[in-house]
């Protein structure tokens, strides 16, 4: 697994994060749930990170 994976799929769910904070301080719940979901796909896509690296080891 690369390290520019890692850190895209890190810098997605910033985005998420910050996604989210934006839509709850402007109460936008449209927004607030595209950042959780951004985050959740994030967060599949480091659980593949860490089932590749588990393999490659």
């Amino acid at each position: 697994m690369g390290i520019g994976d890692k850190i895209k799929h890190g810098a997605e769910d910033l985005a998420g994060k910050a996604k989210e904070a934006v839509g709850k301080a402007t109460d936008n719940d449209k927004l607030v749930a595209e950042g959780k979901a951004d985050q959740a796909k994030a967060d599949v896509k480091k659980a593949g990170d860490n089932v590749k690296d588990a393999f490659d080891k």
